[in-house]
């Protein structure tokens, strides 16, 4: 009579086997985990000595067989190409690369730019700095709008809105940029030689720049001032002109104001201002700006071109 494999063998069938309760494959007794299925045999003191973690794996042992299944071929790993361990070492060098410069670059920036920039750095106390365009004006420089506030560094210096500035310091400079940079270097309190043209021609003043704060206390002095001179014309319709036949360049006022301190004295629509009492006047900026800081009921003489006529009206300002 032939044995059922799915039966268990009798225990004393074969002395040097056991069986597997979950699979019913014949296995040696010292093992304690089944070859075929993994399942718990008991305590043995074998245990994969032939899997494949230690270079084999047998096949499950035949019913009725006492002999070891001959051991299963081991997988072998698979080995990296030459020209894979040479992709991965220069993936790990610009991935250490990169690593590197991030750090590194901070630093070096922060120790540059702290050995050329002062703390501190320095104040000309003008309104928005522009460049000019060499194309349209003939020079190259760097212009601004008005002089603010009174008794600033540019104020003292005799500057006023329109003056192309060409030179500062002993540096050439070619427009908005170069001029930020050489104030930037510029240490504070220190007086420097400004070289700037104006309706054509190149003058020369000394400046003594400050600081953000003693620009920011000579703007709260002024703004603290309770009154301040009014004029009366139109400012958004007032446009920069040029004076045929001359270099110059004035205010024309294209709106007057009724019964205003202007009207009252005379000042017409049309007329270009191009001084205010000696000041020249060449953006409307700086024509605002002398209106605000002027005394209240104070005489100012504007000169003024009213066509080809040169006039010199007397104001009596206003207050605003």
């Amino acid at each position: 009579m032939s044995q059922n494999p799915e039966m268990p063998l009798p225990v004393n069938a074969t002395p040097n086997l056991t069986t597997c309760s979950n699979c019913h494959s014949a296995m040696p007794s010292e093992l304690r985990f089944c070859r075929n299925c993994g399942f718990r045999l008991g305590d043995g003191v074998a245990e994969y000595t032939e899997t494949v973690r230690f270079g084999g794996q047998r096949g499950p042992l035949a019913p009725g067989s006492t002999s070891m299944p001959e051991p299963m071929p081991a997988r072998k790993r698979r080995k990296m190409s030459g020209m894979a361990w040479v992709f991965l070492g220069l993936l790990i060098f610009f991935i250490g690369a990169a690593a590197f410069t991030a750090v590194i670059s901070p630093i070096r920036h922060n120790r540059v730019i702290s050995t050329q920039i002062p703390k501190d750095r320095s104040y000309a106390g003008v309104q928005d700095w522009d460049t000019v365009n060499e194309a349209d004006n003939g020079l190259k420089g760097a212009t601004f709008k008005a002089v603010s506030p009174p008794d600033g560094p540019a104020d003292k210096a005799g500057l006023v809105g329109g003056d192309v500035i060409t030179r500062f310091d002993g540096q050439t400079i070619n427009g908005e940029d170069d001029m930020t940079r050489a104030l930037v270097r510029t240490p504070v309190g220190k007086t420097v030689d400004v070289e700037y043209v104006r309706d054509g021609e190149t003058h020369t003043t000394k400046m003594t720049t400050v600081s953000e704060d003693e620009l920011q206390r000579l703007g709260e002095v002024f703004d603290d001032r309770e009154d301040h001179g009014f004029f009366g014309f139109d400012r958004g319709s007032a446009q920069v002109v040029e004076i045929p036949g001359t270099k110059l360049h004035g205010v024309q006022l294209n709106r007057v104001l009724a019964s205003r301190p202007a009207d009252m004295a005379g000042v017409k629509n049309g007329d270009i201002i191009v001084k205010w009492g000696e000041i020249p006047i060449r953006t409307r900026e700086e024509l605002a700006t002398r209106i605000n800081r002027a005394i209240p009921y104070s005489t100012v003489t504007l000169t003024v071109m009213r066509g080809a006529e040169k006039l010199e009206i007397p104001v009596k300002l206003g207050r605003e």
